[in-house]
C-alpha cells in the first residue's frame, strides 16, 4: 500500500528520509533499514508520473538504500582498526549534515521574518541642539596633567604594539630599518592636528603603524607642547587624554 504522501512537501530524498524517521519515531543512529526502505520504495512506486529530473534524486537514494539493505544481511566487515563497520553509518552522517543545515535555514527564516517587523527613524535633532557644544574651561582642566600620565599612555601602547607581533612569523623574512625623522612626523601630526583639531591622544598612538612610529609620534607631542602649538587637557583623574590644535 502507497503512502499518502506529495512530493511537493520534500526538498529531496534526505528530507524524505528524516519525515520516515520522524514519523515511525525510530533512533536515528539506528535506522530499521528493512522497514524505512520499504516505505520508502513505497513513496518511489507513488512518483511513477513525477518529473524525471527529479525522480533521478531519489532513485539515487533508493539504490543507496537497497545498497545498506543487502549489506545489512551479510557478515559485517571489520576495519583496519578491528571495529565492525556499520553500514547505514555514512547514511546517518548525511541525514546529520542535513538536519544541522535545516535548522539553520529555519534560523534564518525566522531572522527575516522578525527583521521586517522593525522600522526604523531618521533623527529630527534641531540643527542648533546638533551643533551646541558645551563651554569648557581649557585651563581649570588642564590641572593634573603631568608627564607621568603622558608616559603612562605612551607605555601602554607601546605594550600593545608588542602584542600585536606574532612571535613566530616575525622571525620570517628580512626585517629593514624604518628611518622616522621628528621634523616630518611633527609636520604629520600638524596636519592631523589642523584637520581633527580636538582629539584623543591614545588615539593618535593607536594610528602608528610600528613602535618607533609610536616614539617618534610621543617625541613630536612633546615638542609640539612646548612651542605652544597644541594644549592637552584631560578632563578628570584616570579620562582619556585630550590634544586640542592651537594653529
Amino acid at each position: 500500500m502507497g503512502l499518502s504522501v506529495k512530493l511537493e512537501a520534500f526538498e529531496g530524498p534526505l528530507d524524505l528520509l528524516l519525515h520516515l524517521i520522524d514519523k515511525n519515531k525510530v533512533d536515528i543512529y539506528d535506522i530499521p533499514i528493512v522497514e524505512i526502505t520499504n516505505q520508502y520504495m513505497d513513496y518511489i512506486h507513488a512518483m511513477e508520473k513525477e518529473d524525471l529530473n527529479i525522480m533521478s534524486e531519489f532513485l539515487l537514494m533508493a539504490s543507496t538504500l537497497l545498497d545498506i539493505k543487502c549489506r545489512m544481511l551479510l557478515p559485517k566487515e571489520v576495519n583496519e582498526e578491528g571495529e565492525e563497520e556499520d553500514p547505514r553509518q555514512e547514511l546517518v552522517e548525511q541525514l546529520l549534515q542535513y538536519k544541522m543545515y535545516q535548522y539553520m535555514s529555519f534560523e534564518l527564516r525566522d531572522r527575516q521574518v522578525d527583521g521586517d517587523r522593525l522600522m526604523f527613524k531618521e533623527p529630527t535633532i534641531p540643527k542648533e541642539v546638533r551643533e551646541y557644544t558645551e563651554p569648557v574651561d581649557l585651563d581649570r582642566l588642564l590641572d593634573g596633567i603631568t608627564l607621568a600620565k603622558l608616559n603612562a599612555v605612551f607605555q601602554d601602547i607601546l605594550k600593545r604594539q608588542d602584542e600585536k607581533i606574532d612571535p613566530i612569523r616575525s622571525r620570517f623574512g628580512k626585517i629593514e630599518k624604518e628611518e622616522v625623522s621628528l621634523s616630518d612626523k611633527m609636520h604629520d601630526v600638524e596636519e592631523y592636528a589642523r584637520l581633527h583639531r580636538k582629539f584623543s591622544f591614545r588615539d593618535l598612538l593607536k594610528k602608528q603603524s610600528s613602535k618607533i612610529q609610536v616614539i617618534v609620534t610621543f617625541l613630536a607631542i612633546l615638542e609640539m607642547m612646548k612651542t605652544g602649538e597644541i594644549r592637552i587637557v584631560q578632563e578628570h583623574t584616570f579620562s582619556e587624554i585630550m590634544i586640542t590644535s592651537m594653529l
